[in-house]
């Protein structure tokens, strides 16, 4: 069992699991805060993440329903931070809802962290694959 200590920063914040077998957590917003194109949500919850873990946020799938995107597509909730987290979206469509204060905006996933466990060495020449593939990439295997 893996403990995760989280702070409410807000008293509005919520963290809750819908279904058991849910491989994530709905956060909601405490509050928007809108720059250009961005905007900005506030969750109103700071975790302390056990050494060997990391938090990956992700967007909800009923997302398509707000003509918003999470920039980067997810973020990424480091053992080491412990200020509050906050969700990133900027405007994909004019089409749809803006996510409103206690609306469930992301969702938290634990994820182990092997990081330790990589070594990357650099080399002069890279093994071909084995699936042959190669420096194929964006489409080259057709539609």
């Amino acid at each position: 069992m893996i403990e995760i200590l989280y702070k409410k920063l807000n008293p509005n914040a919520k963290i809750e699991r819908k279904h058991e077998g849910d491989a994530g957590w709905d956060i909601v917003a405490t509050e928007r805060i809108t720059v250009l194109n961005c905007i900005k949500y506030k969750t109103g919850l700071a975790f302390a993440v056990p050494k060997g873990h990391w938090l990956m946020m992700a967007p909800r799938s009923s997302i398509y329903k707000t003509g918003l995107m999470m920039s980067n597509s997810m973020g990424v909730i480091d053992s080491g931070y412990r200020g509050e987290v906050m969700a990133l979206f900027y405007r994909a469509s004019e089409f749809g809802q803006i996510y409103e204060a206690g609306d469930r905006i992301a969702q938290i996933i634990v994820m182990p962290d092997k990081v330790d466990e990589v070594k990357f060495v650099e080399v002069d020449e890279l093994p071909e694959s084995e699936d042959g593939r190669g420096e194929g990439g964006f489409g080259s295997t057709g539609k």
